[in-house]
């Protein structure tokens, strides 16, 4: 399938011995099943995928495209962490730590591209917000499918994570006084970072929010933005984050 994407470029064709190039008697013709005119529409599914935002027809302003796109893209992303967080538990139950890290990276990866995306939000001026709040109704960030999946897969992680500590009767003070280059002690730190991770997510969609002007500064009565603050300190770890304060404080 790469190969039938990447050859498919433009510009790209065959020399034959002669020097001729062929690339124009060559069939592109789609050969996978389902809808669109070329393989890559049909395997992305891309005439799906891009009439997923609403028409302009149907906007109450152009931003409404920007609106979406940057919430859409986020769930797909969201969708990658979780399998990716939810394989990882399952790598540590069958004792795979080093696989486990790895896709604890890429779940990581996910989250700040997310975090990434957001800036796209500094162009919409709080009076555009305010035209776009009827026709999101009474929608909420924290309804975000994604979102609830990668609580419950956090979840799950932990549990996987505090299972293994506790069935080879590991202490994690020890893991972090000893070798950094332990395979527990970096799976540890990958967890750490994800749980970093979407603390910076929530920052940044907070102070976005305050930018905006869909929320209210913290304090005010009322305001959304009390309840997204007290989000911010949330950890999903909080026995590593514990670990580590502990043994700073020591020294």
């Amino acid at each position: 399938m790469g190969r039938a994407l990447i050859r498919a470029g433009p510009g790209i064709g065959h020399t034959d011995t002669h020097g001729r190039d062929d690339s124009v008697k060559r069939d592109f013709s789609p050969v996978l099943p389902g809808e669109g005119a070329t393989d890559y529409a049909r395997y992305m599914r891309t005439d799906t995928l891009l009439a997923l935002q609403r028409d302009p027809a149907e906007m109450t302003h152009r931003d409404e495209l920007l609106f979406q796109v940057v919430h859409q893209s986020a769930e797909l992303w969201l969708k990658l962490a979780v399998a990716e967080l939810t394989e990882a538990a399952a790598r540590i139950g069958d004792g795979e730590l080093a696989e486990a890290e790895l896709l604890l990276a890429r779940s990581a990866l996910a989250v700040r591209l997310i975090t990434d995306q957001l800036d796209m939000f500094r162009y919409l001026p709080p009076a555009t917000f305010q035209a776009l709040v009827p026709v999101l109704g009474n929608g909420s960030g924290a309804e975000s499918p994604g979102w609830k999946q990668a609580q419950a897969a956090s979840r799950r992680l932990d549990q996987a994570f505090s299972t293994y500590l506790a069935d080879r009767q590991i202490d994690l003070r020890k893991i972090y006084s000893g070798n950094p280059a332990d395979p527990v002690y970096r799976l540890a730190e990958a967890m750490v970072e994800w749980d970093e991770r979407v603390a910076l997510w929530r920052v940044r969609h907070y102070k976005i929010a305050i930018r905006i002007g869909s929320h209210g500064a913290i304090g005010t009565q009322g305001s959304p933005a009390n309840w997204l603050a007290k989000l911010i300190d949330h950890r999903f770890f909080p026995e590593l984050w514990q670990v580590r304060t502990e043994l700073g404080g020591e020294h």
